[in-house]
């Protein structure tokens, strides 16, 4: 049965605001309310059409006044976010994630209207180190706990969303463990990353890397908010890239740089205002990460459209990259010295 009023967090950003227009679409949803400190920018706020825009900050217990009146019965996590916006940023961004969060939670448990909980939330709660499996799964925990960043806020989050669950075992929950998202349409720490006409990595490192389309996430999100599938599951894109990879598909040129010199490196990046790397970001950027998603498969019911490599492809695409250095001058470059490298095998 389908949810009957449903509450989006997060609505003046891509997947909050897209994914609140995608419910005002469905006419078996009666009503939608989309949440957030700003209001979204005025070509999503087109989109969401019958979707209610309501101005508030879900860290202000208020929340729960806003979640009884309009009884809400669905709600949609989707404002948990990696993105750290102006020189406070990061002091934002966790209190938005965690104190949100929590307050969010206190307001459902209030509820007795709240039958449903959706929470985005993100691989990056196994972390990432040298010390990784080759594949993730669902039960797995990670080898080194995250210790700062997003990644930790994930766990934290994770963790209150488990213990809102033993209170309320009336409220179905499903937490939906995102891989890095990709698309010409969405923007990320990961993709301003891979517009960077050089692009900086670790000399000596080469990461895994597993996208998931932003469409696909979309496609996800609305369909464990409109049908019974709790639970805990893995979403990415089939197959992965090498770091090195990605960036040769990108046009980009890869700019190797030695472990003591990545600090300054970030810094220089940062006071440019071009990409804001966190210490947990780095660590990816350093050993990748890869998650199995048989239970997003065979359980919830849902196979990715774009596989990893074809994410990224539709992001270059999309995104219209003009090349740094042609790829078929790279590309022949490669083969020549594979080429000489057997020879002396």
């Amino acid at each position: 049965m389908a949810p009957r009023v449903v509450l989006v967090t997060g609505c003046s950003r891509f997947l909050g605001g897209h994914l609140a227009a995608r419910f005002a679409a469905n006419p078996e949803v009666e009503r939608v309310l989309g949440v957030d400190t700003e209001p979204p920018p005025r070509d999503v706020l087109r989109r969401m059409g019958r979707a209610e825009f309501v101005r508030a900050d879900i860290r202000n217990p208020l929340i729960a006044k806003v979640i009884a009146t309009a009884q809400v019965d669905t709600v949609v996590h989707a404002s948990v976010t990696a993105n750290p916006a102006g020189p406070t940023g990061r002091t934002a961004m966790k209190e938005m994630n965690v104190i949100g969060t929590m307050q969010l939670l206190a307001a459902c448990q209030k509820s007795p209207h709240v039958r449903k909980l959706v929470v985005k939330s993100t691989s990056a709660v196994y972390g990432s180190s040298s010390r990784d499996p080759a594949v993730f799964t669902e039960d797995m925990g990670p080898k080194d706990l995250p210790s700062s960043g997003y990644a930790k806020d994930a766990v934290e989050v994770e963790g209150y969303v488990r213990s809102f669950a033993r209170r309320r075992p009336d409220v179905s929950v499903t937490s939906l463990r995102f891989t890095n998202f990709i698309g010409p349409r969405i923007d990320t720490v990961l993709t301003r990353y891979f517009a960077l006409p050089v692009v900086p990595t670790v000399l000596g490192y080469d990461a895994r890397v597993q996208l998931l389309h932003s469409e696909d996430a979309l496609a996800v999100l609305e369909r464990a908010t409109l049908r019974e599938l709790p639970g805990v599951y893995n979403v990415g894109g089939d197959g992965v890239l090498l770091l090195s990879q990605a960036i040769r598909r990108a046009g980009r040129v890869n700019l190797r740089v030695p472990s003591p010199a990545v600090p300054s490196v970030g810094r220089l990046f940062r006071g440019a205002r071009l990409v804001d790397f966190s210490p947990d970001q780095m660590r990816f950027l350093n050993w990748g990460r890869v998650v199995d998603t048989t239970l997003l498969k065979t359980e919830f019911g849902f196979t990715p459209r774009w596989t990893t490599r074809q994410a990224f492809d539709d992001y270059v695409s999309g995104r219209a990259l003009s090349p740094v250095i042609d790829p078929e001058l790279v590309a022949s470059v490669e083969r020549g010295v594979l080429g000489v490298a057997a020879r002396f095998r």
